[in-house]
């Protein structure tokens, strides 16, 4: 949290100060004067039961008057908030592998399904590209704010066939993002890069230039058969954490198809945000105003006002 008036900051903390020092000498004073006037032992069983009044009292003005300092302050605080102008493009993998049925109906097609939940998800606004990659990588679908094209353009994803270019997916993705703004990349793959670029080093450049790259792992435990061929589907675990932490983004594996949608689904809400600085003075003046005004009407109805 910064401050742009830090001088109000320590203005308003020393007369929060001054006002719980005459707020407490003030009740001392008429508990003083009740002392005097009144049966000791019969003020103190009344006042017993309702002790706790003043100190909550004391309580919401500390808030109050705390918060009535900082608004002062003109604080700023860094949240994540959506993005106003988002890239994200996923990448799905469309090699031999992706044919294999240990996740139902195919790993092909649920992450096809799992892609339409993402852009589901995502806030209006965000633009969203397709690229499938095997052997090697081609644009479906180019940046979009409109989502029901984009999911539209998920039947075009080429049939499983071929090998895995991991690299170049990630590389098509790269010279395709814009040069600024909040820009993500989400990779949904099942098996081992085995041709192309080398996906470390994109994926390291990517995230040298801030772009993080989430990957996804789809994939039972026992594998399964890549139809047609002897060659067992298998995932590069490792490979798939590394350019998801060099990068800034998460892996996630996923072993059917309601991991992978409920995965995409979470991306799509928590992918698309972006830290920024905000203003957060509006929000400290509300608590305060309302602070003050439950300590009015708590203390005036208690009668604990001196």
């Amino acid at each position: 949290m910064s401050f742009e008036r830090p001088a109000w900051l320590v203005a308003g903390l020393l007369a929060a100060l001054a006002f719980a020092l005459l707020y407490r000498a003030l009740a001392r004073r008429t508990s003083d004067d009740d002392l005097a006037y009144s049966s000791i032992p019969f003020f103190r069983e009344a006042v017993r039961p309702r002790a706790w009044i003043g100190r909550l009292l004391a309580a919401l003005w500390g808030v109050a008057l705390a918060c009535l300092a900082l608004a002062l302050g003109g604080p700023h605080l860094t949240l994540p908030v959506p993005a106003r102008d988002g890239s994200v493009f996923i990448c799905i993998d469309t090699s031999g592998s992706m044919a294999s049925t240990d996740v139902t109906p195919t790993r092909a097609d649920a992450a096809k399904a799992a892609a339409r939940a993402f852009i589901q998800e995502a806030p209006a606004g965000i633009k969203i590209g397709i690229i499938a990659f095997s052997g090697t990588a081609a644009v479906v679908q180019p940046l979009s704010a409109d989502h029901d094209a984009v999911s539209q353009a998920l039947d075009a994803v080429p049939l499983p066939n071929g090998a895995t270019a991991i690299g170049d997916a990630l590389q098509l993705a790269a010279q395709n993002l814009p040069p600024a703004g909040h820009r993500v990349v989400i990779l949904i793959t099942d098996g081992v890069n085995n041709t192309g670029v080398d996906p470390g080093e994109v994926a390291q450049w990517l995230g040298a230039h801030h772009i993080p790259v989430y990957t996804i792992g789809i994939g039972t435990p026992q594998g399964g058969l890549i139809p047609g061929t002897e060659e067992e589907a298998t995932i590069d675990e490792g490979a798939l954490r590394a350019y998801a932490a060099v990068s800034g983004g998460a892996y996630a594996r996923v072993e059917n198809a309601t991991q992978l949608r409920d995965a995409l689904e979470h991306l799509g809400r928590t992918a698309t945000l972006e830290r920024r600085r905000v203003d957060g003075s509006f929000g400290f003046a509300v608590i305060a105003a309302l602070g003050m005004l439950a300590a009015f009407t708590l203390g005036f109805g208690a009668g604990r006002y001196p």
